[in-house]
């Protein structure tokens, strides 16, 4: 279970780089969220495949942009440092030895039932207030992927994709074939 520090204390991220190294933690509005304990296998598989299948499509592309994966920092200002699962960010300016200061163009957070609210809400509220283009939910259990499209500074409702269909990404010209990202077989076609 995600726990927040329950002092009434607004962290920001001179207290979080003091922190201790072995300790995994996010900041959404100054307050601190442990983010143990480590993700599942299952998390794991989906994100692996899917950093692959980027790696694979903008390394095709010959893509200025650049593939990052959790636990790297994303310190979007003085108050909010969050470590998502998988992001991309087209801003070489952005990139620091020490982590990425300012929003990815592209981010995708895999859902566990410990993160489910603060990803599907906290987080996408966040990541639509810093301008992330694209955000995407991953539902390992479901095997459903959520889009959000940033338009207007806005959010609007979500683009929903079942496992065997594939997700276009709007942000870069890049198909992800979702049944592989989950590992399932497409039912073979009747002749």
């Amino acid at each position: 279970m995600i726990l927040a520090k329950r002092e009434k204390k607004k962290y920001s991220y001179s207290d979080y780089i003091n922190w201790p190294d072995d300790e995994r933690w996010e900041i959404i509005g100054g307050v601190a969220y442990n983010l143990s304990p480590v993700p599942k296998v299952k998390h794991q598989r989906i994100s692996g495949n899917l950093y692959f299948e980027l790696k694979k499509v903008l390394r095709d592309k010959k893509s200025q942009c650049d593939l990052f994966s959790a636990p790297t920092d994303v310190v979007l200002d003085e108050f909010n440092v969050v470590q998502p699962d998988i992001f991309i960010v087209c801003d070489k300016s952005k990139i620091t030895e020490d982590n990425i200061k300012g929003s990815p163009d592209l981010v995708i957070e895999i859902v566990s039932p410990s993160t489910a609210y603060k990803d599907t809400k906290m987080k996408k509220d966040l990541y639509e207030k810093f301008g992330v283009k694209e955000y995407i939910i991953v539902f390992p259990d479901l095997f459903l992927v959520e889009r959000y499209v940033l338009k207007d500074r806005a959010y609007g409702v979500p683009e929903r994709f079942n496992w065997d269909e594939t997700l276009k990404l709007e942000t870069f010209d890049v198909d992800i074939n979702l049944w592989e990202v989950f590992e399932r077989e497409l039912p073979k076609e009747e002749e």
